[in-house]
């Protein structure tokens, strides 16, 4: 392999020829093998930084244009456009398990910036760091980044996924209004329900998920460029995070703000926290609906059989013509992950000392990777499995009138220690409700008849 040699403060290192990337970048990849070829950086924070890069290149043009001149300005733009549209992908080796400022990804970027710019000039335009990094540290874009790619990840993701899956839930329902069948509570059978309640019970439980999503965004568009080292500003001219922050927005068509208190910026996680809350919440009701669904579809001769959901592929190397609710199952472990997620979140958001949390390269993996993977497990359940919902409306019927606990209906009138005594003799002599009320003499035929209506329960 060729090589060519780059410099930093500590020396000469030696970087592959083909690499855009320099002696900072280099130094990372060879002292950071953890997890390499399987847990880079994020690419959302590796575009949110390049979002970055960009904003700040024209706040710098702006308010320092004997430094910045137009045509630096415009090298840093177009290179920061390549990486943002995929094609330096290549260029961004590191892992997330480097140092917890996050240092290394931000000096990636600075150097795969600079040398791409640099080999389009054909000359030295570009310094990684008086340049490219030029009113910025480490300690404010990466904090700004992981906001950058958590509100963005959330608009272009996860929003849109679980609007779909809404609206398939509310389809369902105009499907399966007055389908009755029976309720359960506690594995057990309950009073009767509507199917298109059960599933407005799915419906509501994402569209409160949603609200708390939405309730987090306004946090994370606060972002802690122009706070440099500290928090104090230091080496930023006036004004540049307000400039930076609306030059940001233009950039990625999403509203940020520049943070009121930088130090709090800087030092504190707790948007990232409240945010990946709200991802909790809603894989909490992804595996409730998903465990709802495929118990429903249990079977398919000995189970609740109450819906059919549909067939994908084979569910067994043994067993010919079974098929499992394998999408239920994808959703179920995609929410333990997340779960497990929201822990890492919240231990790394406490660990931050004095000015600056050093976790923050773990807390971007793990918020962006619970996005991801709710997006595209909602995506792939909803097109794959709830779209194909279907009740099997016999079946529900079937299980109604065998349920004992539609005596519930009666208990007003004969009481609930005789209507417990009828649904018991029920159970046990195998009669139905009507006549196990005329054999205790509970109530006369017409007397039932008249109360025992399970369409007016629900």
């Amino acid at each position: 392999m060729d090589y060519r040699i780059e410099h930093d403060s500590m020396g000469e290192v030696r970087v592959p020829a083909d690499k855009f990337w320099g002696a900072q970048t280099q130094r990372s990849l060879e002292n950071f093998p953890i997890g390499r070829g399987c847990e880079p950086m994020p690419e959302e924070i590796i575009r949110a930084f390049a979002c970055l890069k960009q904003a700040a290149a024209l706040a710098n043009r702006a308010l320092l244009p004997e430094r910045m001149t137009q045509e630096k300005c415009d090298a840093i733009c177009a290179a920061a456009e390549e990486i943002r549209g995929g094609a330096l992908a290549a260029q961004f080796p590191l892992v997330v398990w480097q140092t917890g400022s996050g240092t290394q990804s931000n000096m990636n970027v600075n150097e795969v910036i600079a040398g791409r710019a640099n080999a389009l000039a054909g000359r030295k335009l570009l310094h990684p760091n008086d340049d490219v990094n030029m009113s910025q540290s480490s300690n404010d874009t990466f904090p700004s980044a992981l906001h950058v790619s958590a509100v963005l990840s959330l608009e272009s993701g996860l929003l849109p996924a679980l609007d779909a899956l809404i609206a398939t839930f509310l389809r369902l329902e105009k499907e399966n209004e007055g389908v009755l069948k029976s309720g359960r509570t506690h594995l057990q059978d309950a009073a009767p329900i509507a199917f298109s309640q059960e599933i407005s019970g799915w419906r509501s439980s994402l569209e409160k998920d949603r609200e708390m999503i939405l309730l987090s965004l306004p946090p994370l568009r606060e972002i802690a460029l122009g706070g440099t080292a500290v928090g104090t500003g230091l080496n930023a001219p006036q004004g540049f995070g307000e400039r930076a922050a609306e030059e940001l927005s233009r950039i990625c068509g999403s509203a940020f703000r520049s943070a009121e208190n930088k130090f709090h910026a800087l030092s504190s996680r707790d948007e990232i926290v409240f945010a990946h809350g709200a991802l909790k919440a809603l894989a909490c009701d992804l595996m409730k609906i998903a465990n709802d669904v495929r118990w429903l579809a249990s079977g398919p001769r000995l189970g609740l059989g109450e819906i059919r959901i549909p067939e994908n592929e084979p569910g067994s190397s043994i067993m010919p013509g079974k098929v499992n609710p394998t999408q239920c199952e994808q959703v179920t472990m995609v929410a333990v992950q997340v779960m497990g997620n929201d822990v890492a979140v919240g231990m790394a958001a406490s660990q931050g000392n004095f000015e600056l949390n050093v976790f923050l390269p773990v807390c971007a993996y793990n918020f962006l990777q619970s996005a991801r993977l709710l997006a595209q497990s909602m995506a792939s359940f909803n097109e794959r499995c709830a779209a194909g919902i279907r009740a099997d409306r016999e079946k529900m019927a079937e299980n109604l009138r065998r349920s004992l606990m539609t005596v519930t209906a009666l208990s007003p009138r004969i009481g609930y220690e005789n209507a417990a005594k009828a649904a018991k003799y029920a159970h046990e002599t195998g009669a139905s409700l009507r006549e196990a009320c005329l054999a205790l003499a509970l109530l006369s035929g017409e007397e039932f008849d008249l109360l025992y209506r399970p369409e007016e329960m629900v």
